[in-house]
């Protein structure tokens, strides 16, 4: 079993998600549906009250950091993924299945979520190199719960540090509130519930615990991938100044050492003005702009219509596609 940190009061816990475990979990999902046009969630939600927000993306960086800082990762990333090759393709992609598990219909979801499971079942390996506890030549596999686990945290403490950024802080019922409804979205993929921390204070400790732990180490590849990705490896697009210095910005200090991402007077100057401007734009954002397409294409869909142009080339932007239901 991985000897990642196991939330308090879960000492035991299954090691590998199953296709049983994963069906367990989505007929879990549809009973406490808000509706299947609705989704798992719904408009009334927190989950989409937060994740329908560009500002999001502000941390971004961070999320996909912090994932790469476990050794399964990025193990997984270096040994099955096309990241590299084509950064922008593996962004939509990504962000294509979370808006879909997110905003899409139940049915959309829990196929959207079966095929992920497969996808992550054909990924295993061995590692190339001795990372933190974990010596060379142990195996790994996507589906393991810890790194799973892992994954889910980062996507969600990643959220509320982005959102907070541009908007006045959670209350902290409503804190408790999106991580209540986070955990379902956990469900996604396949983790039991039992294996996830069980409230906002929890989890927090869980992200710290983690983050202080072996358990997290930045690994060659995991610093490589990530070296390449923030100089625009497989793009002509490389991150501009401003969003790489507010990555190192968000990251946890020991983390950025280890990333060797520098952050003196320049990338601090940069980040602070960065957050000061789209701190004052941001809010006079109109909706098509400030709120993401798949959000905007299920509110659409709630109200009985169909998709108009803008929204559709908006989808184009965020998941490469036109439509969530594509």
């Amino acid at each position: 079993m991985n000897q990642d940190i196991v939330p308090t009061g879960n000492a035991s816990e299954p090691s590998i998600v199953t296709e049983a475990d994963l069906e367990r979990e989505l007929a879990m999902l549809r009973a406490t549906a808000a509706g299947d046009c609705c989704g798992v969630f719904g408009p009334r939600s927190m989950v989409w009250r937060i994740d329908r927000e560009a500002a999001v993306f502000l941390a971004a960086g961070r999320a996909l950091l912090l994932q790469l800082a476990h050794p399964w990762v990025a193990a997984a990333i270096a040994q099955h993924s096309q990241t590299l090759r084509n950064p922008i393709g593996r962004f939509q992609r990504t962000f294509g299945v979370v808006f879909k598990l997110v905003f899409g219909t139940t049915d959309e979801a829990a196929a959207a979520a079966r095929r992920l499971y497969h996808r992550h079942a054909a990924i295993t390996g061995i590692f190339g190199e001795s990372v933190g506890r974990f010596p060379i030549g142990t195996a790994y596999r996507a589906n393991d719960v810890a790194a799973l686990r892992w994954v889910f945290a980062t996507l969600v403490d990643s959220a509320v540090v982005a959102f907070e950024l541009v908007n006045p802080s959670l209350l902290a019922e409503d804190r408790e509130r999106y991580y209540t409804q986070s955990r379902l979205f956990a469900g996604f993929f396949g983790i039991p519930q039992s294996a996830l921390p069980q409230s906002w204070p929890e989890f927090a400790d869980y992200v710290d615990r983690m983050i202080a732990s072996e358990a997290i180490t930045v690994s060659l590849a995991a610093r490589a991938i990530a070296a390449e990705l923030l100089a625009g490896a497989g793009s002509r697009l490389r991150p501009p100044f401003w969003y790489r210095a507010l990555t190192a910005r968000l990251l946890p200090e020991r983390l950025r050492d280890d990333f060797e991402m520098p952050f003196g007077p320049a990338e601090q100057r940069a980040a602070a003005r960065a957050l000061a401007v789209i701190r004052v734009l941001y809010p006079r954002a109109p909706a098509w702009l400030r709120y993401v397409a798949p959000y905007r294409e299920a509110c659409v869909r709630l109200a009985g219509q169909r998709s108009g142009p803008l929204i559709r080339l908006m989808n184009r932007f965020w998941i490469g596609r036109a439509s969530i239901s594509d």
